[in-house]
């Protein structure tokens, strides 16, 4: 499966990047408004940003398909993560900002099925692969969430998010002890941060989050700002995505290798479960 990419580590983390796809099949794209609305939320250069984790020794997986096609950090059983609130569905009708996504009507139950079994299902089945070979042999493993999102997007938030958002499903998905050591490594930059603020973390998180059993998973949504012209007007096909900012990523990657340094200390310094 050529859209699944896995990286294999022998460190007890595992880095998740279900939203930096860009690629669709060419008979569902025929179905939407717009090639750049159908790509228009994908974490950008998320995958740049976290390149140095292999070298952590942190396995690595992520899907190349567009989270427009099938989301792999929803609920598969269609079920809102947020009630009450803005979101988008396993198979997103629109963008963020509420843009239909597709001209002539959503996909039907049978092709979010379809979708589900050709796309989701594996990504899942990877990632518990991964689990399950690392708490072979260790002890503790930290699944970790890694997203991005427009500093501003009036139909999710009001104002400007902070640039780091952590999520732990309300304390669930992880110990107290590893959501402090990741907000002190944030804290310590001297940039904005909250934990379970309008973001506590995606299914992925929540689902696999159970620290009983060893494994313990933690959201990371960044403001796009920290590594990207972010603009403060809504976007258009000529001002989004901007390009990868790499001076101005070398300040946040060196806060994000902090973070993941303390996700390790804390695995490996966790008793067996």
């Amino acid at each position: 499966m050529s859209w699944l990419q896995v990286t294999q580590g022998q460190a007890p983390l595992i880095i998740s990047l279900p939203h930096t796809g860009t690629d669709i099949p060419a008979d569902i794209e025929a179905q939407l408004v717009s090639p750049w609305l159908a790509r228009k939320d994908a974490d950008w250069w998320v995958e740049r940003l976290y390149a140095f984790a292999e070298n952590l020794g942190a396995t690595i997986v992520r899907t190349a398909i567009s989270r427009t096609v099938i989301d792999v950090n929803r609920d598969p059983s269609g079920a809102s993560l947020y009630p009450g609130q803005a979101t988008t569905e396993l198979c997103p009708t629109t963008t963020f900002d509420g843009e239909p996504l597709y001209r002539d009507g959503p996909p039907d139950a049978a092709e979010i099925d379809h979708r589900r079994t050709t796309w989701f299902e594996p990504y899942h089945a990877a990632l518990r692969a991964e689990i399950e070979r690392l708490r072979a042999v260790h002890p503790t493993v930290v699944l970790y969430e890694a997203h991005s999102i427009r500093s501003r997007v009036p139909r999710l938030f009001e104002g400007e998010l902070p640039q780091f958002n952590l999520g732990t499903n309300s304390g669930q998905s992880c110990a107290d002890a590893l959501t402090a050591a990741v907000e002190a490594a944030c804290d310590a930059s001297g940039l904005s941060r909250v934990t379970n603020g309008r973001f506590k973390g995606g299914w992925t998180t929540r689902h696999y989050g159970r620290p009983v059993t060893g494994v313990h998973a933690i959201q990371m949504e960044l403001a796009c700002r920290g590594y990207m012209d972010d603009p403060a007007e809504p976007p258009t096909p000529d001002t989004w995505p901007t390009p990868f900012h790499a001076a101005r990523a070398e300040p946040l990657r060196a806060v994000l290798e902090a973070v993941l340094g303390a996700c390790l200390d804390f695995a490996s310094s966790s008793p067996p479960s």
